[in-house]
């Protein structure tokens, strides 16, 4: 791990996210690296598309 980088607070490094269902899936904030660059924690929020369970949608 580079200096630059910062393990992902939302999966804590895990590359996977669980819902209250126990689905599991990628991790859309480090997009499954497990890790988040100093530029990408600085990032703009992203409106993204979600289905009637709050599921993320591709």
């Amino acid at each position: 791990m580079g200096s630059q980088q910062f393990r992902c607070k939302a999966c804590e490094g895990a590359r996977l996210l669980m819902d209250d269902e126990e689905w599991r899936y990628t991790c859309t904030v480090c997009s499954g690296d497990g890790y988040v660059s100093e530029y990408e924690n600085k990032d703009e929020s992203r409106i993204t598309n979600v289905d009637e369970n709050n599921r993320i949608l591709d």
